[in-house]
């Protein structure tokens, strides 16, 4: 049986590292897939976008490295993510992602947006239109709580119920 992967939105932004950090661990201990999530999209003006019809390629590659690049730093070289980059809005893109997963998180602010703002437009809309359930990271600088079985017992008794609870349901499907 194919276990649900867990879902990463990222933009290479302090949170969208922080979430990373966290998502990561949650996968390891419930023993899931990780998928770092990435999208871009270019404005349009009847149909064309401002530069012609032309090669998104170096846009790709571009987002593959910033991609990349937080994956290395908040997990190091050789995570075992599996890369997607995907052409669309970011919240559209990552309510699709959320119908194949078993979690999405994301940082609560990317790049976009205003300062002092609690929650940013993605993470708004995600909450409310996702397929899964979606965990936030709360935006501040990176600290000790950033890994889900270092943060605090009670999250690492409910982390470990889940990763009991999702062994016990794979357990009982392959029956």
């Amino acid at each position: 049986m194919d276990v649900k992967p867990v879902i990463v939105g990222v933009d290479g932004s302090p949170d969208s590292v922080r979430a990373l950090q966290w998502a990561a661990e949650h996968a390891r201990l419930i023993e899931a897939p990780l998928h770092g999530v990435i999208s871009w999209e270019v404005a349009t003006i009847y149909g064309d976008t401002f530069f012609g019809k032309q090669d998104f390629t170096a846009v790709e590659e571009k987002n593959r490295e910033v991609l990349e690049g937080a994956v290395r730093k908040a997990l190091g070289e050789g995570a075992q993510v599996e890369a997607r980059i995907e052409r669309g809005n970011a919240s559209e893109v990552l309510v699709r992602a959320s119908r194949d997963a078993q979690l999405v998180v994301v940082g609560s602010r990317g790049h976009g947006g205003f300062t002092g703002m609690l929650l940013g437009s993605v993470s708004q809309h995600l909450v409310t239109h996702a397929r899964c359930p979606v965990l936030v990271m709360p935006h501040g600088r990176p600290s000790k709580a950033s890994k889900p079985a270092k943060s605090s017992k009670t999250t690492k008794t409910a982390t470990a119920k889940t990763a009991k609870t999702a062994k016990t349901a794979r357990a009982a499907k392959k029956k």
